[in-house]
């Protein structure tokens, strides 16, 4: 991943020498575990456990003649050790160590990762609660519906991110394993105490069975639930977006001193930032496709997949660390106007309280047909004569007929429509 999207500690842990780093734990784990079992000698152990080294630049010298990077490894670390040296990668194939080191790095992004959900987490709950009262009007098919309250909204999102993190957390468990059982998965030179020992040092799992690989469909569940948890963003960005338009601003993300918005209008202030994210959504929902192109290798391995791996994982957990952390402090310091949002509801001369009057209606006897038919009347002339809707009720004869001038007050007050926030505040939130 570019330079731009990449946050320091996620790209130390994809860096050539933290790959590398990983492999060389994976070699000396899987040569203590032999210790452990009597096949090399204690002593040779623990000489390559302390003794045991690599550069990158020699790594690079050595697959450039070998055009095998495990290969190159290996004969790197074998020079900075003696006799002991021959039981490094014993009874082991390539993909033990590259497969295993994986799950080594991805658990060292998936912490990250967590971390950065959690603190997401954090703060839609702050802010849901502070706009918890926050009244607006809420749209369906871009149109004014009826009125909620901004909390609400973002509650939702918190909702989802707990959804997100309960997914990551299965997810993560997948790929946070490794296998040590040989060429085609039957432990044929290595037996499964060995991987046992392996994974148990590095804190890994293990899957009840493998073939020269760990199954990608871990990876592509994996891959694809950070999919979910990017369009989780985007979601959250888009309304963030619409919101800031000229037309609606009842919300604007925070614009800093000497900020520019253009380069030809010094009045733009445009959401860049919630933009940012839309577009770093698509970029992760296209290696989802990739990784589950992963999937179906030949036989017991080919490495078609593995091409793909060292771009898709990496830039994966990149952008997502990159985008939860952006939109984090998009939302920490999101700047809201209470006063546009009460002041928008009124732009559709009161039109939002049509269900009210309809079920005010059908109570007094009127059927449904009849009654949705009256109010449809009501409101194409209210919209069309840009007259309130309320003053063409009171004006009705066959509604005030039927209701009287308290009751159609009554069906205006838009604190009738949010009588559950609390409770769903409560289901949301666990009564906190």
């Amino acid at each position: 991943m570019i330079e731009r999207y990449t946050r320091p500690e996620m790209g130390k842990i994809w860096s050539l020498e933290n790959r590398y780093q990983a492999w060389l734990q994976v070699e000396i784990a899987a040569t203590n575990a032999w210790a452990k079992q009597g096949e090399v000698p204690v002593a040779d152990a623990k000489k390559i456990r302390e003794k045991a080294s690599f550069t990158t630049q020699r790594v690079g010298e050595i697959e450039a003649q070998t055009h095998h990077d495990v290969v190159a490894f290996t004969r790197t670390v074998s020079e900075s050790l003696g006799a002991e040296k021959k039981w490094v990668h014993y009874g082991l194939t390539s993909t033990d160590v590259v497969d295993t080191a994986n799950g080594v790095i991805l658990k060292q992004a998936d912490a990250i990762i967590k971390a950065d959900l959690l603190a997401l987490k954090d703060v839609i709950e702050t802010q849901a609660k502070k706009y918890k009262s926050t009244v607006m009007m809420g749209r369906t098919h871009g149109v004014h519906a009826e009125p909620t309250t901004f909390g609400l909204k973002i509650a939702r999102w918190y909702a989802e991110i707990e959804r997100d993190i309960e997914r990551f957390d299965h997810a993560a468990n997948g790929v946070e394993s490794g296998k040590i059982s040989g060429a085609v998965g039957t432990y044929a030179n290595v037996p499964p105490e060995i991987e046992h020992g392996v994974m148990q040092e590095l804190g890994l799992n293990r899957q009840p069975i493998t073939s020269q690989i760990l199954p990608r469909d871990l990876h592509a569940e994996y891959v694809a639930t950070l999919g979910l948890i990017a369009t989780s963003l985007e979601e959250f960005a888009t309304e963030i977006r619409s919101l800031q338009r000229s037309e609606i601003r009842e919300v604007e993300e925070h614009f800093s001193a000497g900020q520019k918005g253009s380069s030809a209008m010094p009045h733009k202030r445009n959401p860049i930032g919630s933009e940012n994210i839309c577009g770093l959504a698509r970029v992760v929902r296209g290696h989802v496709q990739t990784a589950y192109e992963d999937i179906p290798l030949w036989h017991e391995r080919d490495i078609s997949h593995s091409s793909a791996e060292r771009i898709i994982l990496p830039d994966t957990t990149i952008l997502i660390d990159y985008m939860l952390h952006r939109f984090t402090n998009i939302l920490a310091n999101l700047t809201v106007f209470p006063e546009t949002m009460k002041k928008n509801m009124d732009r559709t001369y009161g039109l939002i309280y049509s269900q009210r009057v309809l079920l005010k209606l059908i109570e007094t006897g009127l059927s449904r047909e009849e009654a949705y038919d009256l109010v449809q009347s009501l409101t194409a002339k209210s919209w069309d004569e840009q007259v309130h809707f309320k003053q063409l009720v009171l004006d009705n004869a066959a509604i005030n007929a039927r209701l009287t001038k308290a009751e159609i007050e009554d069906a205006f007050d838009y604190r009738y429509h949010l009588r559950y926030v609390d409770q769903i505040f409560k289901q949301v939130f666990n009564g906190k």
